[in-house]
């Protein structure tokens, strides 16, 4: 690594105030008290094996996300297909069916059964499969262990043990928890990205014990041996207690000194530490939860028609039951020739109550048809080619990384199309963690014209927004750069645009030796470190906070380029103009005061070349300006409203400001700052901000930076677009309260005029005798006053947002308050969550899913979202990322959260309704089909006898019906992909449950009890007891049951034929083609010997084929079977169209071509209200545009009048 022996020398410590001073003695502070219960850990460093026996024997550090393992898999995975009460009801079918009270052969009960269960469960092995590999691929990582004789080598994550010593270098992931030994730093210090765990960007410093320093190469853990006792596993992210036991000495230990498992190690070159939790104790996979094993909403509303039709199913059972007791007691004497009674008793007219319980089992079996069992499989087989069309969608493939979308699960496809609330994480998911330095304000004066992504977004959607007119309201417009030949490439982190300040231009303006200032505050007031590349010769910079970066990428572009740092100096490269020869400027550093999120600001004490004292101050805008002096509040008031613009167009922002000291007073402070630096014990950190408060008063205002954090590419419009279809968005996120703000402001989840509610627990509340009772009567009157709030509001237009941190969280997730948080929650346009745990994630996933009832979709991409991605009833993760925790975890991977817009709004949509309507038609077919069973069993005395043959009923929903059901779930389409997008209203079809609803499952189920009655009533009257061949001889039982089956055949394909909206080659082929496969069947059957068995020989080809009232009677009850639901759709496009029906006339007739402004019209009516997004920002823009120009006619009109009035 270049730069890294010199920057190895300098001993970060000293730069820290808060953070990482370490007391000259560890253990003058004394070892924690740590006996009693949850602390018995015992950790013996560098002796592994000790950890291998009882008691003392601890997990291993493989990890696992699949739900099943080799020994569960039969239990596990037939437990969950019988637990679909359908294949519950065949099981027993299929049992009974080796009894002689069966009316089916056994196979034909059992074959079916073992399909429909052996392909779910394969389906289901080869799902885990693939969880099985990406675990794998985690699990196989290499990591540098001690060996013993001070050797190390490459091992696997998985054969990481307790004990071990571990070398892990800079860029890589940490296999386990480690306590931190030594580092390439003398002192000890390391950086740590901890994204995966809480989503922040900004670098973590952790710190070694004093002692184990000179632990710092290979060679020195030859001897090493330690003992270290500790808290058990748990999954608290942000506390460990334990001590260390090294030499006969016991030192404390804390979290600073903690290297937690999936965060990484950043600038620093190398750390050694020793494994304390492996695998499933390591804290981040405490925080996850086991992977659940989650149904969609249809599938569960299946199971209650089919406890309906099952209800159905024993009624016309009990009924036939009846019916044959009454024939056996009665009639069956009469007849002689069945020879009554049998030996099974199964028709004795002596016991007739014993008789009907045996008919019982017979019909339960016998009207089995109502339950349709390849239901499931069917529904399987569509859902594996949705998914299948789901991973192949070129327009969700990433190029830049080459990752396409990944249906993980085939479960959820239709839940996909009935969220109502997403929950997302924030780093990594909505932003990409790239600071750009885009705007400035410097003594008073704007800089920079480059328009950020949300300007440029927001006025594009303006323009085509306007309803007034230009000449009406003039649109507020952006200014960019058009110049494209001046235009600079791309430079990662400056987006900034304006000549006054590049190439030394600022030497000519007003205030030039106060943008002088600005520069040298951006170019010495940090933290950071330059590394040169020795393929470029360039300097990059390893800071703590990628604004941090971006600063100094800003300030070497304007000519300060900050080059070298030793233990106590900073040299900046300072270029006036770019025809002079750059001077180096060295400034001593005499003091760093860092930023901590409670500072929310961070000073350095420099003296320059002249011998001057400077304070150099960066912060919040709100505490700079609290600290400015009388004399120094110049540019306050522009700075002002230059920050507020720059927070419209949903920049971060920072002040700037300096002064100076004089030498005897920096002296007098320095002492006592020493001695507050100094000191040990639990005010150390209250006298430091004490005396640092001090300093940091009577500053003179600089300036104020801007930078914009780096959306994912198409997140605004993609969130404006999930908005316009209804959804809600909730914001979920590790990052402190400041920094989610600026991002829902980015994203347009905040806008300027849109009430805040912010709760968070005051300290105040902590003084009181009883602490905690008060914080949580704060929260809970923060709470009530924010629903009265909302509720007391008068304005339609007005929106609120709820903003809460994690602390608050905590007390507001606890029962007696989590509903009233809820209800506010509700209400608000939207919400953000701050500052909150992995497991806190979960909770309020869990909460929101279980408080409202409806569908919710969680959405991250590092390992502290697993467990909401779990929790939700959809989880989403972001692939393409660092960690693939979150991707191992969810249900669908998607590359980056645009392509989320897709998924939901066109795949969603076209899965919810597609699954809703085969649902609707295989009950509608099943019962269309098996009641005709039951009709003909009154007119067979209740015999048990069946009309069809054994080989018609095997093959209906196998062969007959199957194929075009499975096309209607695969290809069906209401409006193509491009109508989904652009009428985005058409998602809350699926919210609304609009095609599966009781009172639609219920009209098809009526439709199917009338085509029953059609089929069989209109079959009986045509072909009782009449002639319909040339011979002159009536239909036989066979006959009549062929004719009936020709119809329903017919009828409910002909049914699925007017149910599809989009038709391709494949529907015809299946739909027409299982019509013709009847017709071949037959005739192929009637030449078979069986056939003669079932008095079915040439069945087609010499009995009905040659009858012309075979084919009128098919034509006729065909007709009146279908008619009714032509009538239907027929009247309601006419009266009542739904959105879809208006769109796809629309369409049909070329309106959307041939008259622009019709579908422009529509377009804009099919979008749900909304208050978060673009459009609502544009929407209220315009009515606050429209407000100042009635006010300037009203004014107008009101001075015309008193100069006439004169």
């Amino acid at each position: 690594m270049a730069g890294g022996g010199i920057r190895a020398k300098i001993r970060r410590s000293s730069l820290y105030t808060f953070s990482c001073y370490r007391p000259r003695t560890s253990e003058e502070e004394g070892p924690h008290d740590i006996q009693g219960p949850g602390y018995s850990r015992m950790v013996y460093c560098n002796q592994p094996h000790l950890h291998e026996q009882k008691p003392l024997k601890y997990r291993t550090n493989y990890i696992s996300t699949t739900k099943y393992n080799i020994l569960t898999f039969l239990p596990k995975a037939i437990f969950e297909q019988f637990r679909r009460v359908a294949n519950l009801y065949f099981l027993l079918a299929a049992i009974l069916s080796l009894t002689d009270v069966s009316p089916f052969s056994s196979v034909s009960m059992i074959a079916p059964l073992a399909f429909v269960v052996g392909l779910s469960m394969a389906k289901e092995a080869l799902e885990d499969w693939r969880r099985f590999i990406q675990d794998m691929k985690v699990n196989l990582r290499k990591a540098s262990v001690h060996k013993g004789d001070g050797v190390f080598g490459n091992r696997p994550w998985m054969k990481i043990r307790v004990g071990d010593v571990v070398k892990v270098e800079k860029d890589q992931f940490f296999p386990a928890d480690l306590l931190l030994l030594s580092s390439s730093y003398e002192d000890g210090i390391c950086y740590v990205e901890t994204m995966n765990l809480d989503g922040e960007t900004n670098l973590k410093v952790k710190r070694a014990l004093e002692v184990t320093l000179p632990l710092d190469d290979d060679a020195t853990f030859k001897d090493f041996n330690a003992t270290i006792r500790c808290e058990d596993p748990n999954p608290s992210l942000y506390t460990f207690v334990g001590n260390l036991e090294y030499d006969r000495i016991v030192y404390p230990l804390d979290p600073s000194q903690i290297l937690l498992r999936d965060s990484k190690l950043r600038n620093t070159a190398y750390v050694y530490g020793v494994v304390i939790f492996t695998g499933h104790d390591s804290k981040v996979m405490q925080n996850s939860t086991k992977s659940p094993s989650k149904r969609s909403r249809i599938e569960k509303q299946m199971d209650k028609i089919i406890y309906i039709l099952f209800s159905l199913l024993v009624f016309i059972s009990f009924i036939s039951s009846i019916g044959f007791i009454v024939k056996t007691k009665n009639d069956m004497p009469n007849w002689w020739y069945l020879r009554p009674p049998d030996k099974n008793n199964l028709f004795n007219p002596n016991k007739p109550l014993v008789s009907g319980f045996y008919h019982l089992i017979t019909a339960l079996m016998l009207y089995g048809y109502l339950i349709p069992i390849s239901l499931y499989v069917s529904i399987e087989v569509v859902k594996v080619l949705q998914a299948l069309f789901i991973n192949r969608d070129i327009h969700m493939y990433d190029e830049e990384t080459g990752t396409p979308a990944v249906a993980r699960t085939s479960n959820l496809n239709e839940e996909l199309g009935q969220v109502d609330t997403i929950l997302s994480d924030k780093t990594g998911t909505l932003t990409c963690n790239q600071m750009d330095f885009l705007k400035c304000s410097i003594a008073g004066a704007a800089y920079g014209t480059h328009a950020s992504d949300v300007e440029l977004a927001a006025a594009k959607q303006m323009e085509s927004g306007n309803a007034f007119g230009q000449s009406e309201i003039e649109l507020e417009t952006v200014v960019t750069s058009t110049d494209e030949n001046e235009r600079k490439p791309a430079i990662k982190g400056f987006s900034f645009e304006d000549s006054r300040l590049m190439n030394g231009n600022w030497c000519k303006e007003p205030n030039a030796d106060v943008i002088l200032l600005f520069f040298r505050i951006l170019s010495i007031c940090h933290t950071a470190i330059p590394e040169l590349n020795e393929e470029t010769g360039d300097l990059t910079y390893e800071a703590e906070s990628p604004d941090e970066g971006s600063f100094l990428v800003a300030a070497k572009e304007f000519g300060f380029e900050f080059c070298k740092r030793t233990q106590s100096t900073v040299v900046v490269r300072e270029r006036y103009s770019s025809f002079q020869e750059p001077i180096e400027r060295e400034y001593k550093v005499l003091n760093l005061l860092d930023f901590t999120s409670k500072r929310k600001r961070m000073s350095v004490i420099v003296r320059d070349e002249t011998g001057q004292i400077l304070l150099l101050c960066k912060g919040a805008d709100s505490i700079i300006f609290d600290r400015l002096s009388k004399n120094g509040k110049a540019y306050e008031e522009a700075t002002t409203k230059h920050l507020n613009e720059y927070g419209e167009a949903g920049l971060r922002t920072l002040a700037l400001a300096y002064k100076n000291l004089e030498e005897a007073k920096y002296s007098a402070w320095n002492e006592e700052f020493f001695k507050a630096k100094t000191s040990i014990g639990g005010d150390r950190d209250v006298m430091l901000e004490r005396v640092s408060d001090m300093m940091e008063r009577d500053l003179t205002l600089v300036g104020a930076t801007a930078v914009e954090d780096k959306l994912q590419k198409g997140v605004p419009q993609c969130i404006d677009k999930l908005a316009q279809a209804g959804l809600k968005l909730w914001v979920l996120t590790g990052d402190k309260m400041e920094t989610a703000i600026n991002i829902g402001f980015s994203c347009s989840l905040l806008r300027p005029g849109m009430k805040q509610i912010c709760i968070t627990a005051t300290n105040e509340a902590t003084l009181s005798q009883d602490p905690e009772k008060s914080v949580k009567e704060n929260i809970l009157m923060q709470i009530t006053n924010g629903s009265q709030m909302v509720k007391l509001e008068k304005d339609p237009h007005a929106a609120f947002a709820l903003i809460i941190d994690g602390k608050t969280l905590t007390y507001a997730l606890e029962d007696d308050m989590k509903h009233q948080f809820l209800n506010l929650a509700v209400d608000c346009a939207s919400v953000i969550c701050c500052r909150v745990s992995p497991k806190q994630k979960a909770l309020v996933t869990r909460l929101v899913k279980e408080g409202t009832g409806k569908t919710t979709l969680a959405i991250g991409d590092g390992a502290n979202d697993v467990g909401m991605i779990q929790e939700a009833d959809i989880g989403v993760g972001i692939s393409g990322c660092e960690g693939m925790q979150a991707v191992m975890a969810s249900d669908f991977a998607i590359a980056q959260f645009q392509y989320l817009e897709r998924l939901l709004v066109v795949h969603g949509h076209w899965c919810y309704k597609r699954i809703a309507q085969m649902i609707c038609y295989f009950f509608y077919k099943n019962i269309a089909f098996g009641l005709t069973i039951f009709y003909f069993e009154a007119f067979a005395a209740f015999s048990g006898q069946s009309v069809y043959v054994d080989w018609y009923m095997l093959l209906f929903n196998v062969v007959l019906t199957s194929l075009p059901v499975i096309s209607l779930g695969v290809f069906e389409q209401d409006v193509d992909s491009e109508v989904c997008l652009q009428f985005p209203a058409l998602y809350q079809q699926g919210p609304k449950n609009l095609f599966f609803d009781w009172y639609r499952i219920f009209g098809w189920m009526g439709n199917g009890l009338y085509t029953s009655l059609i089929i069989f009533f209109l079959n009986i009257i045509i072909f009782y007891d009449q002639a319909f061949r040339a011979g002159g001889q009536t239909a036989d039982m066979t006959a009549v049951g062929t004719a009936m089956f020709t119809c329903i055949i017919w009828a409910v394909n002909c049914q699925i034929a007017l149910t599809m909206s989009h038709f391709t080659w494949i529907q015809h082929l299946f739909v027409w083609g299982s019509v013709t496969t009847w017709y071949v069947f037959l005739a192929f059957y009637g030449e078979l010997s069986s056939a003669l068995d079932e008095n079915a020989f040439r069945i087609l080809t010499e009995v009905l084929a040659p009858a012309p009232i075979y084919w009128i009677t098919t034509l006729l009850v065909t007709i009146a079977c279908n008619l009714p639901y032509l009538a239907h759709i027929s009247f309601q496009r006419s009266f009542n169209p739904m959105d879809h029906h208006i769109i796809q006339e629309i369409k049909y007739y070329r309106k959307d071509i041939a008259d622009r402004h019709m579908w422009k019209r529509e377009r804009s009516k099919a979008r749900q209200e909304t208050k978060i997004g673009f459009t609502a920002r544009v929407d209220a823009k315009i009515r606050l545009l429209k407000g100042r120009l009635q006010k300037k006619y009203s004014t107008m009109s009101a001075s015309t009048v008193i100069q006439h009035q004169t």
